[in-house]
């Protein structure tokens, strides 16, 4: 019988920088930042209608740049700060390739790239 191990993702992200950590290697226990990704926000604009059209579809750019780095997730755990990793889950639930993946989040200030690695590693084998 041979069992299949699930992809498992942790994404650190706030509303400009992402940070996206997955499980390297065949043993899947071992995890190593995959990638950053950054949001460069709306620029100014004089018309509030066409600045919040703007904003989202940035936002949707960035969700889709950090859910590229991700391919075939089983399970992801999205933690940062503010309301972004909310929005970022809804987005994978709303997309047919992430809407059966197990998603958990947790809020948490800005930590290192190492620090990410062992926490997510730490979230996923509890």
């Amino acid at each position: 019988m041979t069992t299949q191990k699930k992809k498992q993702f942790g994404v650190w992200m706030d509303q400009q920088h992402a940070t996206i950590a997955g499980s390297a290697g065949a043993d899947g226990n071992t995890f190593v930042i995959l990638g950053h990704v950054n949001n460069a926000g709306a620029g100014g604009n004089s018309n509030e209608n066409a600045a919040n059209n703007q904003e989202i579809a940035l936002m949707r750019k960035y969700f889709k740049e950090i859910a590229a780095i991700m391919p075939n997730v089983d399970e992801i755990h999205v933690t940062g700060t503010g309301q972004v990793q909310e929005q970022f889950i809804h987005f994978l639930a709303e997309t047919p390739q992430y809407k059966h993946a197990v998603t958990s989040e947790s809020t948490s200030n800005k930590m290192s790239d190492e620090k990410l690695v062992a926490y997510i590693g730490e979230h996923f084998h509890r």
